[in-house]
């Protein structure tokens, strides 16, 4: 199925979760259409993400606040912090693994959202939420776990797409904030896109109005999704 031959629908206002004081309406895909990994490839060059099974885009009436973002990775230049993020990591090994519960995986999320996001709707995480979240039957997608021994300090959900890879979330040790495992974990993706000779890295949405978005703005050149164009970021 092509993404023309979807049928979609919205959701009624709700919360918005980026903005405080506005409301927000979402636009879906079927989510009983036979959505595949190429038509999902599709729709994110059309600023659409994936959470579970459910693709979706903002579609807010009179906000255009979220705009879909993304690294064309070949000419990617890393700043210094960056580059010393990439450093500091150096001892971490990177597995790519299967996309599917694991216990180990769960414990971290779980620290994670308790200690960075307990103030917003993913608290308190549960082993549902989790799997509702982050796993999906129909998208290709790899657990990239980065691991000094047996110990795992971070774990990137990935997308693979025709046409890049698509950053679902990343998550790691609270505890370990001097290593920027969140910037080191986006340049690993950038350099595997890299490696596989694809143009981009989909970094899901930014919002000039919150401040926890505003790390996608430091990895240059980035593509923003204009009234339909990628346009790069001045």
């Amino acid at each position: 199925m092509s993404a023309s031959e979807l049928r979609f629908y919205t959701t009624s206002p709700h919360v918005c979760s980026y903005i405080s004081g506005r409301e927000a309406i979402t636009l879906f895909a079927d989510p009983e259409a036979d959505m595949t990994a190429f038509t999902y490839s599709q729709l994110s060059d059309m600023g659409f993400r994936r959470s579970g099974h459910y693709v979706y885009r903002p579609q807010c009436q009179g906000c255009q606040a979220c705009i879909s973002v993304r690294v064309p990775v070949q000419t990617f230049q890393p700043k210094r912090n960056q580059q010393r993020a990439w450093l500091r990591n150096q001892d971490l090994s990177v597995h790519c693994v299967a996309a599917e519960w694991n216990d180990e995986h769960y414990a971290l999320y779980a620290r994670y959202i308790a200690a960075r996001h307990r103030d917003g709707d993913m608290y308190p995480p549960t082993p549902r939420q989790y799997r509702e979240f982050l796993t999906c039957d129909w998208a290709n997608t790899i657990f990239v776990e980065f691991r000094r021994g047996e110990r795992l300090f971070a774990l990137a959900v990935t997308d693979e797409l025709s046409h890049g890879l698509s950053a679902v979330y990343t998550f790691y040790d609270p505890l370990e904030t001097y290593r920027s495992l969140g910037t080191f974990a986006i340049l690993w993706q950038i350099k595997e896109a890299q490696r596989r000779n694809l143009p981009y890295l989909y970094l899901g949405y930014w919002v000039r109005q919150a401040d926890r978005m505003r790390y996608k703005t430091q990895f240059r050149p980035l593509e923003l999704l204009i009234e339909g164009e990628w346009l790069l970021a001045r």
